[in-house]
């Protein structure tokens, strides 16, 4: 696995990283992780996979994947909370 790039964004830590013809969109928010695979194909040639993938995370996409996170986390405490964990 090949680190691309670490993306700048305020609410989460986006990794762009490179695997097996596929890049990897890793983006983090405390102990939650999303993990989005886009195909070399799917992109106009390794000269422009950064560029487009940046594209990608526009705000409208960026926002979802925080909403996202929140309903993760609100799934996690209440699955402790179901089995009085913590």
């Amino acid at each position: 696995m090949r680190h691309v790039a670490d993306i700048p964004y305020p609410k989460v830590k986006i990794t762009l990283l490179a695997w097996n013809g596929k890049y990897l969109l890793k983006l983090e928010q405390g102990p939650l992780e999303q993990t989005y695979k886009v195909a070399e194909l799917d992109l106009s040639g390794v000269e422009a996979a950064d560029v487009e993938i940046r594209q990608l995370l526009d705000d409208e996409f960026l926002t979802a994947v925080v909403a996202r996170f929140e309903a993760m986390q609100h799934d996690l405490r209440a699955a402790f909370a179901r089995h009085d964990l913590r």
